[in-house]
């Protein structure tokens, strides 16, 4: 192999379907102002010529002057993406799927962006919608990115004994296999497009990649970018004005909400003062980290980040209670969120992962839970998570069991089974 970057056959940009500004063809479109097509050449060219900035103005200026012209959005979007601004190239990409519905650069692109927020369920969905317009050896990466590495895999197994399956494929099949730990089996795949020292020295560069430090870092070291604090888009460049937000309806009490059914929750005060919890749509525990948040050095270079969150002096008391923290489409999309929980949430590295599946009338999902407590304990443990920007709400005891990736000699036994069922976790 001539090219030794980082993940790629060839340039890291073309890894996730190119996002390179050339990918952008203006020749030949139709006439919707001189100017516009003229400012729109400019900003490809400095976007070819690394200057992002200037690139950025000059797109900003072509899409003000067509704002219904997609393919000036994209080119906008991509500016924004080679800039490590993620918040402008996420509204700008959505913008560009408002406009062309169909459009599996900008559905890949705008997941992409999802996942660097920290939004894995609104990713998965998001490639599940726009699944034939998506390579699958680009999907199933992404898939993996998104908290769902063996759901990622599966995708990209199947790509891979496509006939014609080319290295690219390959090697994203053996990024996502190292992203699922199965290293073994992400060397052999390796080994089929590079030598022995540039393999060893490609997983070496993965290991560091499979601890990240905060939800962009993964995304952003494949497209080779620097995320950078971004106030987001433009509001006078929005394709639509936001509508008028509507009153909130009254906080809904534990009491009136099946535990069985509920995802995650948050605090609100009631009359008196007093704290009360109610339920919010189901979403991943993991959240993104303030890039303020203070990094812990790793061996090998890496990074990991840890809240300072306090631990109570003694063991929770035993009881019937749980602290649930999601809820997930599969154990395996589960066991990924909890490994990133513990990294980040001190107060649960103590604790032992229980979890359960349940059909319910949203369908199947996989709980996952703390729990056998005392319910003071219980709802200690849960406000000490919230406080830190987790979330989580306090039930009873519903079948829970210990997670079968928590018992060390069925953790291969999850990886082939539990952990085999990728879905979409918003619904």
């Amino acid at each position: 192999m001539k090219s030794h970057t980082l993940f790629g056959i060839g340039a890291t940009a073309l890894l996730l379907g190119g996002f390179a500004a050339g990918g952008v063809t203006l020749a030949g479109a139709p006439e919707v102002g001189k100017q516009a097509e003229k400012a729109a050449r400019k900003a490809t060219k400095a976007l070819n010529k690394g200057q992002g900035a200037g690139a950025i103005t000059l797109a900003e200026a072509a899409v003000a002057l067509a704002p219904q012209e997609a393919r000036y959005r994209l080119l906008l979007a991509q500016a924004y993406l080679k800039a490590g601004r993620f918040a402008s190239a996420q509204a700008t990409f959505a913008d560009v799927l408002a406009l062309e519905p169909g459009n599996g650069r900008a559905a890949l692109n705008l997941a992409l962006t999802k996942i660097a927020g920290g939004d894995w369920g609104a990713a998965r969905t998001l490639l599940t919608q726009h699944a034939g317009a998506i390579p699958a050896r680009d999907r199933g990466l992404a898939w993996a990115l998104s908290g769902d590495p063996i759901g990622g895999v599966q995708i990209l197994m199947a790509a891979a004994r496509e006939p014609g399956a080319d290295a690219r494929t390959r090697q994203n099949l053996a990024l996502a296999l190292a992203l699922a730990g199965q290293w073994r089996e992400a060397k052999m795949v390796v080994l089929r497009d590079m030598a022995e020292k540039d393999a060893t020295r490609r997983l070496m560069q993965w290991m560091a990649f499979a601890r990240p430090s905060h939800a962009s870092d993964q995304v952003a070291a494949l497209l080779g970018v620097r995320v950078v604090e971004d106030a987001g888009q433009p509001a006078a460049l929005a394709l639509s004005q936001p509508a008028p937000a509507e009153p909130s309806s009254p906080p809904v009490a534990v009491a009136a909400v099946d535990p069985a059914e509920a995802h995650v929750a948050a605090e609100v005060p009631a009359a008196g003062g007093a704290v009360r919890i109610v339920f919010a749509e189901r979403r991943e525990v993991v959240q993104p980290l303030p890039s303020t948040a203070p990094r812990i050095a790793a061996a090998g270079g890496a990074f990991k980040t840890r809240l300072s969150v306090a631990v109570p002096p003694r063991a929770p008391a035993a009881g019937q209670w749980y602290v649930q923290l999601g809820a997930f489409d599969s154990a395996g999309v589960a066991r990924n969120a909890w490994a990133r929980a513990t990294r980040r949430y001190a107060a649960l590295a103590d604790h032992t992962p229980a979890g359960t599946e349940f059909h319910g009338r949203r369908g199947s999902f996989y709980r996952l839970a703390v729990g056998g407590f005392a319910r003071g304990d219980a709802v200690s443990l849960c406000r000490t998570l919230r406080a830190e920007g987790g979330a989580c709400f306090v039930r009873q005891a519903a079948g829970d069991r210990v997670a079968a990736w928590a018992k060390p000699s069925r953790a291969l036994e999850v990886a082939a089974n539990g952990g085999g069922r990728g879905g979409v976790a918003a619904r």
